[in-house]
């Protein structure tokens, strides 16, 4: 009997591990199943989305591609709320766009005119030397220090390996621990170069350079009609609530002239200011492409978001092309794509936090 009850408690034992075995596999493979199936739905998801995301890149280009085209008859011009006449070229200044090709209504679209950015292939060695001291603390600033940054720029684009007075050439680029040679060129082939410059990357460290800089065009002058805050920053003259002041200005009408940005910049600001400023536009344009709701995923922007308002986009990177257009019956010419693209600040402007008023 005893060994009876022994070969009854074994098969029972055995039994159950069998059960807990066969419940473990089972788990497995209903997880196992269960993630390839979200695995394929969320393929399916970003499938659909890419191509939502290039039809609307395609449908920017030809909106930018209609901008050289004349305009049709009897077309009324947007208008301000005192009568003025709006540019349509001044709405390329990264706000959200409603295209004239409608794009699917889950995509943001935002263009950057690149006359609202400081171009470091025609940036005067004057006008770089006023940006070095203002990001050194302005009237603060050690003028050695400005010397030496301003030698160190002097020396990357010149035409030749001869080191200026504390300067930096070819020597000294090749005893970095990773070495390179400088430029020693004008035209800078990237905007991120500038950090390569011995000295710029702590000078401009924590700066969005997309945003502020551009190396496409020959626009020598800042629109400030597009200017992006990262571009106006850099500018002398600016500070923070002269910036808000402008783009809340340019909100309600175009900033047409000097004398317009007279009224809202005082004079001693403006005479620093006026050397950086025009109201040329660029054929150079940032587009920026993102769905909608990337705004209010806290996996995607880290910040949960209650709000749909464009105006409180917590996007930080969408999907970016730099293209040249260069007529309205040929497609763009692209320079470059960067599908994680830093946004620059899109914000409305801050008034409540400035106290501006018009």
């Amino acid at each position: 009997m005893r060994n009876i009850s022994k070969q009854t408690g074994s098969v029972i034992i055995i039994v159950l591990w069998t059960t807990v075995l066969l419940t473990v596999l089972v788990t497995a493979m209903a997880g196992k199943v269960r993630l390839s199936a979200q695995t394929a739905a969320h393929n399916r998801d970003a499938s659909q989305d890419w191509a939502q995301l290039m039809a609307t890149v395609n449908f920017a280009e030809m909106e930018l591609m209609l901008e050289r085209m004349p305009v049709p008859i009897g077309q009324q011009q947007e208008e301000s709320e005192e009568g003025e006449l709006l540019s349509p070229a001044y709405r390329f200044d990264g706000e959200a766009l409603e295209l004239n090709y409608a794009a699917p209504e889950n995509m943001v679209v935002r263009i950057y005119d690149h006359a609202g950015k400081i171009n470091l292939n025609r940036i005067p060695r004057r006008n770089m030397q006023l940006l070095i001291e203002k990001l050194l603390g302005g009237d603060d600033a050690e003028p050695e220090e400005v010397q030496d940054l301003l030698a160190a720029w002097t020396d990357w684009t010149d035409l030749n390996d001869l080191e200026d007075f504390n300067g930096a050439e070819k020597d000294y680029y090749l005893e970095l621990d990773q070495p390179y040679v400088p430029r020693n060129n004008p035209e800078l082939d990237t905007v991120e170069e500038i950090l390569h410059v011995r000295g710029f990357a702590e000078l401009f460290e924590g700066i969005n350079l997309d945003a502020a800089f551009t190396i496409y065009g020959n626009t020598r002058t800042v629109n400030l009609n597009v200017a992006t805050r990262e571009a106006m920053r850099l500018l002398p003259g600016l500070d923070d609530e002269l910036i808000e002041t402008i783009i809340a200005f340019r909100e309600i009408e175009d900033i047409s002239n000097r004398a317009e940005i007279a009224e809202i910049v005082p004079f001693e600001n403006l005479q620093e200011l006026t050397q950086w400023v025009g109201t040329n536009t660029s054929n150079i344009y940032s587009i920026f492409v993102y769905p909608q709701q990337e705004r209010s995923s806290t996996a995607l922007t880290g910040q949960p978001s209650d709000s749909q308002d464009l105006d409180e986009d917590t996007v930080r990177q969408a999907y970016m092309e730099i293209v040249e257009v260069r007529s309205g019956n040929a497609l763009p010419r692209i320079y470059k794509v960067d599908p994680y693209g830093i946004l620059p600040d899109t914000a409305k402007a801050r008034v409540e936090e400035y106290g501006i008023e018009f």
